[in-house]
């Protein structure tokens, strides 16, 4: 079982997605907790951090998250793109040059490999945008990219509980999105299987929605991830 909270930000003036994110100052105390409910599990556990991405983190990541707090493991969710200043949600965004940069951004992301695997690579597709060139050529530049770096993408169990929408003429999930997954299974991408769930009651669930998914298109999945520090219940 692997926790993995949103990572917070050094001197985050901006106070980024406050919300969801912990602050700084509350990074080790996360990690502490995550140590102490390991040693009354009878399974491995492991505490890590979900981060977006952006080179000006590089060194927060390496030195600080993976090194001096001594996480197990960092996950990439893509859920920004870095405009005008600001960082805009990824369903969100429109025009091919923001697009364009996010997948620029998500293949940096990739081939930085300080992220054991890269979590909804196809959130970009939430909200009902429909399949295009831009789209296509960026999914592509991903998956090209995972293949290379050996990191593989996460087929999404949250996304497959949420509400299905119009796209295309056709009722789809979100995310995963089966085109998406159909370009991965070709090129021969790792795969993960991965809950993302946000109660406890929906680990197990989550992670089965995932794995029939998988299943059910014939994608082969990895059962093991390399982590980084492996903190076990010890």
């Amino acid at each position: 079982l692997g926790f993995s909270d949103h990572c917070p930000y050094p001197h985050d003036e901006r106070d980024t997605w406050s919300n969801i994110r912990m602050k700084e100052a509350e990074a080790p105390e996360y990690l502490r907790l995550v140590r102490e409910a390991a040693k009354d599990a009878n399974f491995p556990v492991f505490a890590g951090f979900e981060c977006e991405w952006h080179p000006m983190y590089a060194s927060w990541y390496k030195d600080v998250l993976l090194e001096e707090l001594a996480c197990d493991y960092l996950i990439h969710g893509p859920h920004w793109v870095f405009v005008d200043g600001d960082f805009k949600y990824a369903p969100e965004i429109q025009g091919a040059k923001v697009i364009k940069d996010y997948f620029i951004n998500l293949v940096d992301a990739i081939q930085s490999k300080i992220f054991t695997f890269v979590a909804h690579p196809d959130l970009i597709m939430a909200f009902g945008r429909e399949w295009s060139k831009d789209i296509e050529d960026g999914f592509t530049e991903v998956i090209n990219a995972a293949y290379e770096c050996g990191i593989p993408l996460e087929i999404n169990g949250l996304g497959l509980s949420r509400e299905k929408i119009q796209s295309g003429g056709i009722l789809r999930y979100q995310y995963p999105v089966d085109k998406f997954w159909e370009m991965a299974g070709k090129k021969g991408v790792k795969i993960v299987c991965n809950a993302d769930a946000h109660k406890p009651q929906d680990v197990i669930v989550l992670a089965q929605k995932a794995r029939d998914y998988a299943d059910e298109r014939g994608l082969q999945y990895v059962e093991t991830l390399p982590l980084v520090h492996r903190l076990k219940n010890t």
